[in-house]
């Protein structure tokens, strides 16, 4: 599937020289950029529901416990 991205003329140097240095096209390169960034982007996201279930604190106790501090 084709898409279209702007780029900064910077950037498109920066990755004209990277196809040429590894030998692989330009549209390569974006794609297994693409891949590298969704692989290292999955599994980032905080599982916040159900934070305190899993702990061993009690939740109101720890809320108690930092008022005090204030």
């Amino acid at each position: 599937m084709r898409t279209l991205i702007d780029l900064k003329e910077p950037q498109l140097r920066k990755l004209d020289r990277l196809a040429e240095r590894t030998k692989q096209s330009r549209a390569a390169v974006i794609r297994q950029a693409i891949d590298d960034y969704l692989e290292k982007s999955a599994g980032e996201a905080p599982d916040a529901f159900g934070l305190w279930g899993r702990g061993t604190v009690d939740g109101l106790d720890y809320q108690k416990k930092v008022r005090e501090e204030w």
